[in-house]
């Protein structure tokens, strides 16, 4: 046993025991309520060819005469929502069936007369596979592009009229809130960084008071933690935000079996405690909302009955990197484009994204349980993107998700660098290829089929571009055809549907700047001229950061679909600067392929590299361009010249001013910063981690055999700096063992390692 331990533990526990500890003392208590428990049940899946054979004996039982509610009622039967204004929910349904043919009869019209055109325009290869391939490339990428490009089209539209069939936070203004609309706001986490994570969840929580809706809301912590030390200091930064803000109840939930990431933690909260309430706010660890956000989400729920998920458009700050301040520029600019245009084709049947949404608990719990997908390999499992696939079962449970643009007071980070960027990717790649399994599952409205397959679209593209790259160096150089030499002349036609490609890529951010010059917003931005200099700014980076995600989307396609290795991880996520030796460990390798192709292409045929340049400089630069936009202080910079701003940054809101004043007290605090033997050390914090667990009795059975064989490994090793990971998250999760060992090491403190003797 180490003895400078021992000593410090016994002055610790005399130094409390006189009224000397500078400490607060207070007993917070146990750290949930008493369960309530709830059926969560999953469904298991029918899988794609059973999904096709069930959607064809569908097709043919309406062939056949049989109506759509006697399919219904013949399939597995959902319980219906509460009744809402027939004739609204007709009008918007109406409207969205217009409108998403509208949409598909545009991209397609694109297409085509952008494909027919390439066929004419074209010359004929030594090869008709290659002079084919790229005409399918063509045709689907445009298609991709046009797509976008008319949603930010119609986001532009609604920004500037209005749209009469979109859930507006406007109409609920004045609506009061029943006293028994209950809202538990969840937050789950996992080896977060503490002082962050509670300083926003403070600040919601204050604001929420200042809105006077303290009475309707429960705040839930859920860690699936698996480091003793973050879980000690989410413990004390727990207990000191429930002692400084009593007037709201604030639980801490702690798993022991960490099963399916965030969906499995937020099932387990529903479960245990979701007959409680009537709505969930479901937050990310670096969300932070405004009380008035919060309680219009609750009375747009009041007034809508039928309404299952409401998904709030986040706005992107707090971060100064350049990295960082350019996704939070793009998402005020042009982000709100796209929420609005995705909205104008949606309406009542939306996206959910899994965070700053509310939720109706009670047809989350029957509907939405997510089974593993059957099988091996990466495609396999449990859903890992399950915000998508939860608001497809909502809506097949006949409950609508809306997706509402124009609530303000709800925010969130942005990765700080591109290597945190695309940990995030590589997650959320796995993710929506392995939910294309479901397209075909029976019930699914046809947009959230479409959304499915979209959401891998979104990863799939990526190795659409770079064979389409690559199918141009080929034709370049062995198409067999003078259009491909060195000085032939392209013709004006190709040069169109480049011009026009180019068009579609560019005007969502032109739009987005007219957008808010028409609205008179631009002083928010820095002035007129710095919005234009910024956006310029925003899109040179992204064209530069554009082929690195290009490339490494193409990476984790293969690793997701063929189940290879692939070691990709991020800094911390407090430190945003990335250093040279990580940016070239990660981008090196990418930028010797690029040279060693340029090389053969210079060799072969010079010409190739116009081709190759706009895809090849990039990445050339590819480590230089990663460790510049992670550095902070060149952020700072950035700001300095009034390039990048965003709203948030020229008028920051209370809350987000808060969250960052109680970041930069809490990364003062030592209390966030406590060891996990200061569970045993500091007398507060000992009786914080002990009462939180609740009355349990440990004594006896597993429990009871695990905690005596802990002891007997503390006794032997006589340190108990030794115990294993698994040893001392247990100790912090059951409140005998830590009682048995903090006695065990005082008696040795006072009387020597001749006290160990006695252990049970």
């Amino acid at each position: 046993m180490n003895h400078r331990h021992s000593a410090r533990l016994n002055r610790s526990w005399t130094e409390a025991s006189t009224g000397a500890s500078a400490v607060a003392h207070r007993d917070v208590g146990a750290s949930m309520p008493p369960m309530n428990r709830g059926s969560m049940v999953a469904r298991p899946w029918r899988g794609f060819i059973a999904g096709l054979l069930v959607g064809w004996i569908g097709l043919t039982d309406r062939l056949a005469g049989r109506t759509a509610s006697q399919i219904a009622a013949a399939s597995a039967s959902a319980a219906s929502p509460a009744p809402a204004d027939v004739a609204v929910t007709a009008a918007w349904k109406r409207a969205a069936v217009r409108r998403r043919r509208a949409l598909l009869a545009l991209v397609a019209l694109s297409v085509v007369g952008a494909t027919a055109m390439l066929d004419q325009v074209l010359p004929t290869y030594s090869s008709d596979t290659l002079r084919s391939a790229q005409i399918g490339l063509f045709s689907v990428l445009f298609g991709w592009v046009s797509a976008g490009f008319y949603t930010a089209m119609m986001g532009f539209w609604v920004q500037w009229r209005g749209d009469p069939h979109a859930l507006s936070s406007r109409s609920v203004v004045h609506h009061p809130i029943a006293a028994g609309a209950r809202t538990a706001l969840v937050m789950p986490i996992c080896n977060e960084q503490v002082s962050t994570v509670f300083a926003g969840m403070r600040a919601t929580v204050e604001s929420l008071i200042a809105a006077g809706g303290s009475r309707l809301f429960d705040v839930y912590l859920l860690s699936d933690t698996n480091d003793p030390t973050i879980r000690t200091a989410e413990l004390a930064a727990w207990a000191e935000l429930r002692t400084s803000l009593p007037t709201v109840r604030i639980h801490y939930r702690w798993r022991q079996r960490r099963t399916q990431r965030k969906s499995g933690n937020v099932a387990d909260f529903c479960r245990r405690w979701g007959k409680n309430y009537r709505y969930m706010v479901v937050l990310d660890a670096d969300s932070v909302m405004t009380g008035d956000c919060l309680l219009t989400l609750v009375r747009l729920m009041e007034a809508h009955p039928d309404a299952g998920i409401i998904q709030t458009a986040p706005q992107a700050s707090g971060l100064t990197t350049i990295h960082a301040r350019a996704q939070q520029f793009a998402g005020r600019v042009t982000g709100r484009l796209f929420s609005a245009g995705m909205q104008f084709w949606q309406l009542g049947e939306s996206h959910y994204w899994g965070h700053n949404a509310i939720l109706r608990v009670e047809p989350f719990m029957k509907h939405c349980g997510l089974a593993p997908l059957r099988g091996h390999g990466g495609l396999s499992g449990h859903i890992m993107s399950h915000d998508f696939v939860e608001a497809a079962l909502m809506r097949r449970a006949g409950y609508h998700v809306w997706l509402v643009h124009d609530l303000a007071g709800s925010y969130e980070q942005q990765p700080p660098n591109l290597l945190e960027e695309l940990q995030r990717d590589r997650r959320w790649c796995q993710g929506n290829l392995q939910n294309a399994r479901l397209i075909a599952e029976p019930g699914l409205h046809g947009v959230h089929r479409a959304m499915l397959l979209t959401g891998a679209l979104a990863y799939l593209s990526a190795p659409l571009w770079l064979g389409y790259v690559l199918l141009g160096v080929a034709l370049w150089l062995f198409g067999g055809h003078p259009s491909f030499s060195a000085d032939a002349a392209v013709p004006i036609e190709m040069l169109a549907l480049w011009a026009g490609t180019l068009v579609m890529l560019v005007m969502p951010r032109a739009m987005g700047v007219v957008t808010i010059i028409l609205r008179k917003e631009q002083a928010q931005y820095g002035g007129t001229a710095a919005l234009m200099r910024g956006a310029l700014m925003e899109g040179l980076l992204s064209v530069l950061q554009a082929p690195l995600r290009m490339v490494a989307h193409t990476l984790f396609v293969i690793v997701a679909l063929t189940g290879l290795k692939l070691d990709w991880k991020s800094p911390p996520r407090e430190a945003n600067d990335i250093g040279w030796a990580d940016a070239s460990n990660r981008f090196a390798l990418v930028g010797a392929v690029m040279l060693a192709v340029a090389g053969a292409a210079l060799v072969l045929e010079p010409a190739t590299l116009l081709w190759l340049a706009p895809v090849g400089l990039p990445l050339l630069l590819a480590v230089p361009l990663a460790v510049l936009t992670s550095r902070a202080g060149l952020g700072e910079r950035v700001r300095a010249l009034g390039l990048l701003v965003t709203p948030e940054e020229t008028r920051t809101p209370t809350v987000l001013r808060e969250a960052a004043h109680h970041a930069y007290q809490n990364a003062r605090n030592r209390s966030i910063k406590l060891d996990w033997r200061e569970a045993l050390d500091n007398p507060w914090l000992f009786d914080v981690v002990r009462s939180a667990m609740g009355a349990r009795n440990t004594m006896w059975g597993h429990r009871g055999s695990a905690r005596r064989q802990l002891v007997g490994r503390l006794r032997a090793a006589h340190d108990i700096d030794s115990l294993s990971t698994a040893d001392r998250m247990r100790l912090l999760s059951e409140p005998q063992h830590l009682v048995r060992v903090r006695d065990q090491l005082m008696a040795h403190a006072g009387r020597g390692p001749a006290a160990w003797g006695g252990v049970c």
